[in-house]
């Protein structure tokens, strides 16, 4: 018998683990996930050089999650109010919808309903801080990361165990993938 032959072990890692059956029902119906940017695929952290050039650090563990859910059909958009060329180039490099310098995320978050056909219900909001409460009050699964802000913690449906820029995002990637049985699919892509 050959290591190719072994059974595989169970998976130990199960994101679904600390859900109630209610979230992941929800989680089970998305098929449009949009993320705020600042404080949610970051730390919040803004750095300027001498000529005042902004950038951030990203987690390419959030990165690869958002790729993920969009090889599994799941649309996903980055949201952000900051006219941000940075995050541009990055939902660029992931092959991501990106909205930046966005006034009304509830707005934009209607707008890619209408465009792909989903309803608010099914659809998820990621956010940390006050621009993103609009958004997150109107869809059907609010998620803020560990180091939202309190006033939007305490008004959304989970957060994660992780914080902005350190995995939150991948973190929801895998919830969904989890409740809407994708992930043997995405491992298998890899597997080959």
């Amino acid at each position: 018998m050959t290591d190719m032959d072994s059974p595989q072990p169970p998976m130990l890692y199960s994101p679904l683990r600390l859900l109630t059956a209610e979230l992941i029902d929800r989680a089970a119906r998305i098929r449009l996930a949009c993320f705020d940017v600042d404080g949610t695929l970051t730390d919040g952290r803004l750095y300027y050089d001498h000529a005042g050039n902004e950038s951030k650090a990203f987690s390419v563990l959030d990165g690869q999650g958002l790729k993920q859910l969009e090889a599994a059909g799941i649309h996903v958009a980055l949201i952000t109010a900051r006219a941000s060329l940075s995050a541009e180039k990055r939902g660029q490099d992931l092959g991501l919808h990106v909205q930046i310098g966005v006034k009304n995320k509830r707005l934009a978050v209607e707008a890619l309903c209408r465009q792909h056909e989903v309803s608010l219900e099914d659809t998820l909001f990621m956010g940390d801080d006050l621009p993103d409460l609009p958004a997150l009050l109107a869809v059907g699964l609010p998620v803020a990361p560990a180091s939202a802000h309190p006033w939007i913690a305490e008004r959304v449906s989970w957060h994660t165990r992780a914080r902005g820029g350190e995995g939150a995002a991948r973190e929801v990637c895998d919830v969904l993938l989890a409740a809407q049985n994708k992930v043997e699919a995405v491992i298998a892509r890899f597997s080959a």
